[in-house]
């Protein structure tokens, strides 16, 4: 560490991690980057020793993004928001949860501001929940996988900040989550289930699991992913 920022890494994935890890230039002149997308996150894909990884960029959305950009206000480091993404994933890798594995995380503070970068495992062959639905693929039974999977998080009280069809894999054997920027452990008394499942459903809906109905949608998606929800969260 020093005053201008910090490195957090897990040892057992690799002994050490520099800044250079963190600069998708150093990976492309080393023939490790894999593929680059765009978006609010600023995802590379990176052949690391520690093998083939995500990095990831904060970067804000909405209105916000044009006057902050990729910058976030100072409150210490514990308050990062890839320090505190990076604990989370430890904890709910020691939970057995299916979620993405932490490697790194670092910020780099300019005065009253900070910038920073977190490098996850990449989760291989999967697609995200909204690409299933696209394809015609989101039927009763993954519909249920996908109620069972969100229980399991909501039992242990892990909240999703941003619980969508985007930040759902599936994989086919495995269904994981992604993306617990902003998440954290909350007391299951606080009653945020229910409105984190209807983010979800808003979600559906938006990119048209209800096209050709609301009855139809409720009884091929929704119900199924409920009662999968509720037999799960119960056992």
């Amino acid at each position: 560490m020093d005053a201008d920022g910090a490195i957090l890494f897990d040892a057992e994935a690799s002994p050490q991690v520099d800044d250079d890890w963190f600069v998708p230039d150093y990976w492309r002149e080393h023939g490790a980057l894999r593929s680059q997308s765009g978006g609010r996150g600023g995802v590379q894909l990176i052949a690391t020793p520690a093998g083939e990884c995500v990095l990831r960029h904060y970067r804000r959305g909405g209105l916000v993004a044009r006057l902050m950009g990729d910058r976030y206000l100072w409150r210490g480091a514990d308050a990062t928001r890839c320090f505190a993404e990076f604990r989370l994933l430890a904890e709910i890798a020691r939970l057995g949860l299916p979620g993405p594995a932490p490697v790194a995380a670092r910020y780099r503070r300019h005065g009253l501001f900070y910038r920073a970068d977190l490098i996850t495992r990449r989760i291989v062959d999967t697609a995200t929940l909204a690409e299933c639905l696209a394809a015609g693929r989101l039927d009763a039974e993954l519909a249920r996988e996908v109620g069972a999977l969100v229980a399991r998080f909501h039992r242990a009280g892990i909240w999703h900040a941003d619980l969508n069809a985007h930040n759902v894999l599936v994989g086919s054997s495995a269904l994981h989550l992604i993306d617990f920027d902003r998440g954290r452990v909350r007391d299951l008394a606080e009653g945020w289930r229910l409105a984190n499942l209807a983010r979800l459903q808003r979600s559906l809906r938006k990119l048209g699991a209800a096209a050709r109905g609301e009855a139809a949608f409720r009884a091929t998606v929704w119900t199924p992913l409920i009662e999968a929800y509720e037999t799960t969260f119960g056992a």
